[in-house]
């Protein structure tokens, strides 16, 4: 309930860093919301017709998404963003960035690093992500 709580201030006014801190701001929540499995604060975070490109290309709606998210094969212990960049286009954010996933996936560990972009636009004067895309970082 906390997440949810940070969301919705996240999603308010608009803090001191602009627009950009903002959107830096929803992309850590959603990270935290996957480690918890919390589908009512991605709800928040992902717009009703968001596409999903999973690492290995897999293609999912937003519904599709959260039923992986709650039981995924891969259970994620910590997602930490490495790097970010936010480009702003009027009521569209594009964010580029790197992120580190560790986790257990049938009971061994595992580790992905991952370059992604996500698209967010500003609907009412909240930010939805409509589209997220990411590639797999060869080791």
């Amino acid at each position: 309930m906390l997440l949810v709580a940070s969301l919705i201030k996240a999603q308010g006014a608009i803090q001191t860093g602009g627009e950009e801190s903002r959107i830096l701001t929803l992309e850590v929540a959603w990270n935290q919301a996957v480690q918890s499995r919390d589908a009512k604060a991605l709800r928040i975070l992902l717009a009703p017709e968001v596409v999903y490109i999973d690492y290995d290309g897999t293609v999912m709606d937003r519904e599709q998404y959260l039923a992986s998210v709650d039981s995924p094969p891969n259970v994620p212990l910590q997602i930490v963003n490495e790097s970010m960049t936010v480009r702003m286009y009027g009521a569209v954010a594009v964010v580029n960035g790197v992120y580190r996933e560790t986790g257990a996936k049938n009971g061994k560990p595992y580790l992905h690093r991952e370059r992604f972009t996500d698209t967010w636009v500003r609907e009412g004067g909240s930010w939805l992500c409509v589209a997220s895309q990411s590639t797999l970082i060869a080791r």
